[in-house]
């Protein structure tokens, strides 16, 4: 027999995120979080370094979709079509189901600051892993530098359209109409 079950991460950021939602970030804490599904404080700690990261734990599959997207542009793509081909890639890590739990978790961190400040670190990591990968295709620093800050800028305008509250398009014609815009607004903008 198994020590764990499997899918025990899953069921306690299942858990966490409806307490969170129902009576407040902070007032849950993490033994009520292991308690409402039956475990342990303990096996809590186990997959969660902390409350928090209940909520941020799929930071490490997002970042490997956009790294995914960056290896599938080829070797001569310009900056701008291979973070172009990250953000679809990214994209496809929010399938429709998935929406339901996104703004509800969107919902519990915007009403925490502490919260708010660490989605602003994940992005940042995300843009910084972004530029390095960027850089060791080729591309010069200022370029790699900009591209990642402007595809996690376009990221982060999508995904708060797609957790909108009445919105049923897909998340990927989301990130398409954001990129589509910037690069309206880039071909008319002026020189400084």
């Amino acid at each position: 027999m198994a020590r764990w079950k499997p899918g025990t991460a899953e069921r306690l950021q299942a858990a966490a995120l409806e307490l969170f939602a129902t009576r407040g970030y902070e007032r849950t804490t993490a033994t009520e979080i292991a308690q409402s599904v039956g475990l342990t404080e303990r096996t809590f700690f186990r997959h969660f370094s902390d409350k928090r990261e209940v909520l941020f734990h799929g930071q490490h599959p997002l970042a490997q979709a956009f790294l995914d997207g960056v290896r599938a542009a080829p070797p001569d793509a310009s900056a701008l079509d291979t973070v172009a081909r990250a953000l679809r890639s990214g994209a496809s890590y929010f399938p429709a189901e998935r929406r339901p739990q996104a703004r509800m978790r969107q919902a519990v961190i915007d009403e925490n600051p502490a919260l708010q400040e660490r989605e602003l670190r994940k992005m940042a990591d995300l843009g910084a892993t972004l530029a390095d990968t960027l850089r060791a295709r080729g591309v010069a620093d200022l370029a790699a530098t900009v591209a990642a800050r402007t595809a996690v800028a376009v990221f982060g305008i999508a995904f708060t359209r797609w957790v909108g509250d009445g919105e049923q398009r897909s998340f990927e014609d989301i990130v398409a109409e954001v990129y589509r815009e910037l690069l309206t607004l880039a071909g008319g903008a002026a020189q400084l």
